[in-house]
């Protein structure tokens, strides 16, 4: 029969693995628990996190990141004629 475990103690499993600086297998020794089971707890957040879906910070980041990209090709290309011009006149 599997064990069943607390969802506190699954978060500080998770937290003791991902912050202690302890290897995953010793962790799992010393809690009690198996290397795939710890393993599963720490990558479960992770994937909740990313299927949680679209948040309003990530959204108004986005934005804030294309306009910025946007900024950064203006240059960039403002750039390039500087160069071909400047070098078009050392010739």
């Amino acid at each position: 029969m599997a064990t069943r475990y607390t969802e506190e103690f699954r978060r500080d499993a998770v937290r003791i693995a991902t912050s202690s600086g302890l290897t995953r297998p010793q962790i799992a020794s010393d809690l009690g628990v198996g290397l795939s089971t710890l393993n599963k707890w720490v990558q479960k957040p992770q994937h909740d996190d990313l299927m949680s879906g679209p948040h309003e910070d990530v959204e108004k980041e986005n934005t804030r990141l294309r306009k910025e990209v946007r900024l950064l090709r203006e240059e960039r290309e403002i750039l390039k004629k500087a160069a071909i011009f400047f070098a078009g006149q050392s010739r």
